[in-house]
């Protein structure tokens, strides 16, 4: 027999918190870089593609572009060539170089830390600046992609959000400041291994006493 417990959001919130915070303390990207410059690529790389492919891909982009200059002096067709295994790859390769001849000639090819700057480079929208302001900088920000978007509605602690900035704005409310960059983290690694989107796998996820989609399955079954 089953017994149903009402849960708050705030409960659903300090469970997972909690749990994270014990088993996943220092998580953080998957994406390998040695430098912001690095790290603003492979972001910029990453847009609907995988990690893993855009980690196969840097190294050999990284040895012949090691920085902003040598980028932004880099034909279209160069870049192309280099991550053309890459989703996207002509737009992903204009908007590299626009990205480096920007950095180099309005930032002396320094990565900018506040948003407004951020979101000038070409490439660069509110989730890859959220990134780097995080990553690099050490800002609270939260970065919604399609796992952390769909892990947050499906665990309760998001309510009818339909863009992922209504997604980062319910997180950011509810979630400690000291925590949010770690619960990037922690949302876009659960729903990449464990709360995938065709058939989440509940039955290994160690969240799931606080997770309003699982709590559905168990009404349906009794």
């Amino acid at each position: 027999m089953f017994v149903f417990l009402s849960m708050t959001r705030k409960e659903r919130y300090e469970g997972v918190i909690a749990f994270f915070s014990k088993h996943q303390p220092d998580a953080a990207t998957e994406l390998e870089y040695a430098s912001p410059y690095q790290l603003l690529v492979a972001v910029i790389l990453s847009a609907q593609c995988t990690d893993k492919r855009v980690n196969i891909t840097t190294p050999a982009f990284f040895g012949r572009f090691p920085n902003p200059e040598t980028l932004s002096k880099a034909t279209l067709e160069e870049v192309y060539e280099l991550i053309k295994s890459i989703s996207f790859p002509n737009n992903k390769a204009k908007h590299l170089v626009a990205m480096a001849r920007m950095l180099v000639h309005e930032f002396n090819g320094e990565i900018p830390s506040s948003d407004e700057e951020l979101q000038r480079l070409p490439g660069v929208g509110r989730k890859t600046a959220n990134v780097i302001a995080s990553c690099i900088f050490n800002q609270p920000r939260m970065a919604v992609d399609t796992h952390v978007f769909r892990v947050s509605a499906r665990l309760g602690l998001t309510r009818g959000a339909k863009n992922p900035y209504q997604t980062e704005m319910q997180l950011i409310k509810h979630i400690p400041e000291n925590k949010i960059s770690l619960a990037h983290h922690w949302l876009i690694l659960h729903g990449r291994y464990v709360c995938v989107a065709r058939k989440p796998k509940c039955e290994i996820c160690k969240i799931r006493q606080y997770c309003k989609y699982y709590d559905s399955i168990l009404k349906q079954v009794t």
